[in-house]
């Protein structure tokens, strides 16, 4: 080839990348809108795949069947429950919110009664450290708790007058799970040809990026699920009031490692202790350091096991840090980021000691 030719191709096939690369980007600017759906059609699709190949196994060269049935096993099992529980929330929320207009709730009387069942000490204590202006403490929290609830009633109104398009996101999910599961394998397959990569770092990048959706999801949000719904009991056999709230707020709360579902449990322990209810104080900080706090070192290793865990501060900021930019998906994109950047330095470190020249 010539030296005319093999300069005409560099030009042509730099600017067929630059095309690939345009391209992708306007595809994904496509996509943006139902960026949530196509992100949980991913991960419901890697969750029951191996629920997929089972049945997969049990009727071969069906296909469509295996995959039709996964998709209403995650109706039955994800989808319905989760609507039926955020209903349900919304309507506890609002009689709430309702019973603190009524003044049956009332927080600033709590406080005062907190106050004034601390011992000397304690108050002593508080001056010493500069928190003595009760009063205003009392007004900031109140008013804080109140507008929380108020853009709680203010949320469920969008939510109710946005419910099409969580219709059609819904659908887009459910759609693109289905081909996902049927198709999988070959998609996948294509994907790593389409990769520019070799072999070993694709298996890898490609393999931990699985384990970490699965770990993820099965290791945060199934925990955050049964911590909060252990809580909400507790909660409820205990006589507090808004109990199904208070257990979906520990369960967001234990998303958050190094904090957990003790965020929400404590204070109001501290309360029942502050104002006599000792017995229901002890109770619940019982049920909370034993029970509670003890799903996530049980159950945690079964889901995932312990070799896929990465550090808990990796996994509280990578999260925090996740939720800040993409909202509540960013709970599942945050650490996968975050074990992508891990892994992907890694492969580097070991292509460096290695004496890889593509890396020196």
């Amino acid at each position: 080839m010539t030296e005319p030719q093999s300069r005409s191709h560099r030009i042509e096939d730099g600017f067929f990348l630059g095309l690939v690369i345009l391209v992708s980007i306007a595809f994904a600017l496509v996509l943006e809108p139902f960026f949530a759906a196509v992100l949980w059609g991913i991960i419901v699709a890697i969750l029951f795949w191996p629920v997929n190949q089972a049945l997969l196994a049990a009727m071969p060269g069906r296909r469509n069947s295996a995959a039709l049935i996964t998709l209403t096993l995650i109706v039955a099992i994800v989808i319905l429950p989760a609507i039926l529980l955020g209903f349900a929330l919304v309507q506890e929320a609002a009689h709430f919110y309702a019973k603190i207009q009524s003044g049956e709730i009332d927080f600033a009387r709590m406080f005062a009664q907190m106050h004034a069942a601390l011992p000397d000490w304690a108050n002593g204590l508080l001056r010493r450290m500069g928190l003595s202006n009760f009063d205003a403490a009392r007004i900031t929290v109140t008013r804080g708790i109140t507008s929380s609830f108020r853009s709680v009633a203010g949320q469920a109104l969008t939510i109710g007058q946005g419910a099409f398009s969580f219709i059609i996101a819904l659908g887009v999910m459910l759609y693109l799970a289905f081909f996902l599961l049927r198709d999988g394998d070959r998609l996948s397959q294509r994907f790593a040809e389409a990769a520019p990569l070799r072999p070993s770092q694709r298996e890898a990048l490609l393999r931990r990026f699985v384990v970490v959706i699965r770990a993820t999801v099965k290791g945060s949000i199934v925990v955050a699920i049964v911590q909060g719904f252990i809580g909400g009991i507790v909660f409820w056999m205990l006589g507090i009031q808004g109990a199904l709230l208070w257990g979906v707020l520990m369960g967001v709360a234990s998303l958050l490692p190094a904090i957990g579902a003790g965020l929400v449990w404590v204070p109001v322990a501290l309360y029942l202790f502050a104002t006599g209810a000792v017995w229901e104080g002890a109770v619940l900080v019982g049920c909370g350091a034993i029970i509670i706090g003890s799903v996530d070192n049980v159950l945690r290793p079964i889901l995932v096991g312990r070799d896929t865990r990465m550090p808990d501060y990796v996994v509280l900021i990578s999260t925090l840090g996740g939720i800040e930019l993409f909202g509540f998906n960013g709970i599942v994109i945050g650490p996968v980021i975050a074990a992508l950047f891990i892994a992907t330095w890694n492969i580097f470190t070991q292509m460096r000691k290695e004496g890889d020249p593509a890396v020196s």
